[in-house]
């Protein structure tokens, strides 16, 4: 499998050191992205992470705005500006900067949430609480599909 997926809390060690959840470097190894890229995510008090196919979409994110536009200077500095590429070391371990750590509010244990594609790094108490609110508003979303479905029919059209 090529995506990021479950979750995992961990501590950090007394010399700052997370390990990076053994699927998640799994994925990383297949995607051929040496280290971690890692940003604080923009919307949320969490750090966006991953390795080429991260890379990918931020790029694809970027070029839709034209050269030199303030949009496409504005993304780039929010999303590259910010980044960091930490190095994964022999035992499977990384060192969250310090920047990273206080935008995350992360002290002494990490949550890791796969999103596919990428994966986010969370204080455990904050992804706690964002995951029970991704979860009531799916709920809703899923009521509210159900009823469209049923009210259009299986294929989509009134009936």
């Amino acid at each position: 499998m090529d995506r990021f997926v479950s979750h995992y809390t961990l501590r950090l060690d007394t010399k700052g050191r997370v390990s990076i959840p053994a699927p998640f470097r799994a994925v990383l190894a297949r995607d051929g992205f040496e280290g971690l890229y890692c940003y604080p995510t923009l919307a949320r008090p969490a750090l966006d992470a991953g390795g080429n196919a991260l890379l990918k979409e931020i790029e694809t994110l970027i070029g839709r705005f034209p050269p030199y536009s303030e949009e496409r200077e504005q993304f780039s500095a929010a999303l590259y500006g910010t980044s960091e590429v930490l190095k994964i070391d022999g035992e499977g371990r990384a060192i969250l900067t310090e920047p990273l750590k206080s935008h995350a509010g992360i002290k002494d244990e990490v949550a890791f949430a796969g999103l596919g594609h990428k994966f986010q790094i969370w204080e455990p108490g904050r992804f706690r609480a964002e995951l029970a609110e991704a979860t009531e508003k799916v709920r809703a979303l899923t009521k509210q599909l159900g009823s469209r479905v049923a009210a259009e029919g299986p294929h989509g059209a009134r009936e």
